[in-house]
């Protein structure tokens, strides 16, 4: 701070000191040759004889030196004072000196510097503390100043956080009353006129209607104009059943599943906008319906004002038709839920009881014999629907296809049974596997447990996918990464009773495990449940360990993990509680075949008429075997067991009836197929044997074919193998 007034610069002048030590010591010279100067020039001024007190110039010299230049030059110039008149008398001598008058001027002068060193140090440590008071008074300014500028800015963004959420209030609100008036109807057009006049009195709009989409024609149909849009309607000719037809702008984008806001159809250049602006509506809001990711109307909802519609007005618009196409479909939603849940139960029931069979080492061989013979009735007439039933509804085929898929699987389980934690063994045949197709399906074969289920207990999951559509392919089993899958998003719907998010990504990267290995492709399923503390986390994937209690088998993420062994991939599980788990898969990208080329050309119907013994001790299986092979024309025999097959075929040679081939079971009670082959050998070297078990893989990647057999099928059969089966070895035993 500057001085404000003389006294205050005085202060300030007479407590500062000389820098320079230079100059504080030849202060006190320069103070009494000055002192001696003024004496000298007094001396000419005043009259002579006049005795001017010159000794008090000296002392003034002698006390500027001590002031000002500090203990040392004070002291100089108290000796240098006394030794002058001696000095100028020629007659200088030490001892000559008065001391006790120089020991008193020496004491006076160091008194004089100490006087001005404490005062000097009391001005230094004032102006240091004034300093620090002024900058900790300007650093609490800007302080406050800070503190009231972001107060200013809280309460200006709580303002409008407070009007935005009395907005989403008022649309929740309307929301909800929608929902509730459309919950209660189940007539198509009641809803649709429901939720336009709600529309045009509460949002408000000046033109509301509800077309559907014609997905063949590529055009909508107007089902329903709200009763204030009517005469805008008859002027836009946009009635009742009229057709709009589709345009490359906003609609359709819109019936691809987008919703779309054109806020100044002015600048839109499109036959549909510009009709709506020829009526005078300058912005144009148009919501898809969808259902099962299937557009099938669209919803309307325009203003005169150009840029009418905000983002909250967009997103209850965007909501609004979730739920309008709901309750659109909700009876066939009902329809599917209900077959659905029945599918998930036996799916449910099936894992449960391969994830056992696996457990029970020792009855695997005659379980797995028994739910061959059991899936394969099931897998023949399925098989056969789908190839001779050519008017099946599309419902129907997708149901009957989804059947045979889970019968390959569950055969390829079987297949498995001896195989928990094994490492990959020769017989596993891999294939090229899409893992974001295949999650996809896990995901529509799952709908129900993660979608439907938790709706019911008034919960929602809610699905993200991250699937990657240019997915490196992978070598591995279809069925068993299937598998894998459904154990995991069964888990993470588990983990979230009371909702929560469901996350299945995809993506590819470089190798984690070496830095030149192959690129890896990831599978992740991930949950915000109630996760895992790090001991569960550590023994989740024993055999056996669970902590759902009765429900659970503790054998889903141990199966997880002996898929993840058998493909070469490893596991990763992420997990905290309160939070969520994420499960992570990594499969090494390897070339391999792909699955369509692995599958060989289905064999038509042979155009022979053959004559075939079936013998097997299943009835069912027996029966299904017939009814196929008979629906390809040829004539067929059965047999309920060894011993009665080989009668059977003895008689028939002897009758001169001759079988073409003879189709037997490996495991049968008192004579298995390998004495049924060797007997009908024996009989007659030349004819085919088939024979169709459960171990068929197994047997032929081991070379352990029995004898006296020429075809070994697994279980279930498939009707293609039988037929190029039969086909081939027919043929050339002729």
């Amino acid at each position: 701070m500057q001085p404000s007034s003389f006294k205050d610069r005085l202060s300030e002048g007479l407590s500062k000191q000389p820098k320079s030590v230079w100059v504080r010591y030849l202060l006190p010279v320069i103070g009494i040759a000055v002192s001696g100067l003024v004496l000298f020039g007094l001396s000419l001024v005043l009259p002579k004889g006049y005795d001017f007190p010159g000794a008090l110039l000296f002392l003034v010299a002698i006390f500027v030196s001590a002031w000002f230049g500090g203990y040392g030059p004070g002291a100089i110039g108290c000796v240098l004072t006394m030794s002058l008149p001696m000095i100028g008398k020629r007659e200088f001598h030490p001892m000559s000196l008065d001391f006790g008058r120089l020991g008193l001027l020496i004491a006076l002068s160091l008194l004089i510097s100490w006087v001005a060193h404490s005062q000097r140090r009391r001005k230094e440590i004032l102006r240091q503390a004034n300093d620090e008071l002024d900058k900790r008074v300007r650093s609490r300014t800007e302080d406050l100043a800070r503190v009231v500028h972001q107060l200013e800015s809280e309460v200006e963004q709580r303002k409008k956080t407070e009007k935005r959420l009395q907005t989403q209030l008022e649309r929740l609100n309307l929301l909800d009353q929608i929902t509730r008036a459309i919950a209660e109807r189940l007539d198509l057009r009641s809803i649709f006129q429901v939720v336009v006049r709600t529309l045009e009195e509460s949002l408000p709009v000046d033109f509301a209607c509800i077309c559907l989409y014609d997905a063949p024609g590529e055009f909508l149909t107007v089902t329903c104009v709200g009763v204030h849009s009517e005469p805008l309607a008859l002027e836009l000719a946009m009635t009742q059943q009229s057709r709009v037809e589709i345009d490359q702008n906003g609609l359709s984008r819109c019936v691809r599943g987008q919703l779309v806001y054109e806020p100044d159809l002015s600048v839109v250049d499109f036959p549909f906008p510009q009709r709506l602006l020829r009526g005078g509506l300058h912005c144009v809001v148009a919501a898809p319906l969808l259902f099962e990711s299937k557009v099938f109307g669209v919803l309307i909802a325009s203003r005169r004002q150009a840029n009418g519609f905000v983002s909250g007005d967009c997103e209850f618009l965007r909501q609004l038709s979730e739920h309008v196409a709901l309750a659109a479909h909700q009876a066939q939603v009902y329809t599917a839920l209900e077959q659905a849940y029945q599918d998930l139960r036996q799916t449910q029931q099936t894992v449960m009881q391969q994830e056992r069979l696996r457990a029970l080492g020792q009855m695997a061989s005659g379980i797995a014999h028994d739910i061959n013979n059991a899936v394969s009735p099931v897998a023949l007439y399925t098989e056969s629907l789908l190839e001779t039933e050519p008017n099946l509804s599309p419902r129907t085929r997708e149901y009957l296809e989804t059947t045979q898929r889970a019968i390959e699987d569950v055969a390829q389980t079987v297949a498995r049974m001896r195989e928990f934690y094994r490492q990959q063994e020769p017989q596993l045949e891999l294939v090229s596997v899409d893992l974001s197709r295949l999650a996809q399906q896990v995901l529509d074969l799952t709908r129900v447990r993660w979608n439907d289920m938790p709706q019911q207990r008034g919960k929602m999951i809610q699905l993200k996918t991250e699937l990657s559509p240019q997915l490196p392919p992978i070598a591995g089993s279809e069925s068993e990464i299937r598998e894998a899958l459904i154990n995991l998003v069964f888990n993470a719907v588990d983990a979230m009773p009371d909702g929560g998010t469901l996350t299945v990504r995809t993506k590819a990267s470089k190798s984690s495990r070496h830095a030149a290995g192959p690129p890896e492709v990831h599978l992740e399923v991930a949950d915000t449940g109630v996760g895992m503390d790090d001991a569960t986390r550590r023994r989740c994937l024993e055999p056996f360990f669970t902590t759902k209690g009765e429900r659970g088998t503790g054998l889903g993420l141990a199966m997880v993990y002996g898929i993840a062994q058998r493909h070469n991939a490893e596991i990763e599980i992420e997990s905290a509680t309160g939070i969520g788990t994420t499960v992570r898969l990594d499969f090494p990208v390897t070339m391999t075949k792909d699955a369509e080329d692995d599958q060989p050309e289905v064999a038509a119907p042979a155009k022979v008429r053959l004559r075939i013994l079936v013998v097997d001790d299943d009835p069912l299986l027996t029966k299904s075997l017939r009814d196929t092979l008979e629906a390809d024309g040829h004539a067929v025999v059965t047999a309920s067991g060894g011993q009665e097959g080989i009668d059977t075929f003895t008689a028939s040679e002897k009758s001169g009836e001759r079988f073409a081939a003879v189709i037997t079971d490996l495991g049968m009670p008192y004579v298995d197929g390998r004495k049924v082959a060797s007997a009908i050998k024996a009989a007659a070297p030349a004819k085919p044997v088939i024979m169709l078990t459960g171990w068929g893989q197994r047997l032929v990647a081991e070379g352990d074919i029995p004898p006296h057999v020429d075809r070994v099928l697994n279980k279930p059969p498939k009707l293609r193998e039988l037929r190029s089966a039969l086909a081939e070895l027919v043929t050339s035993s002729r």
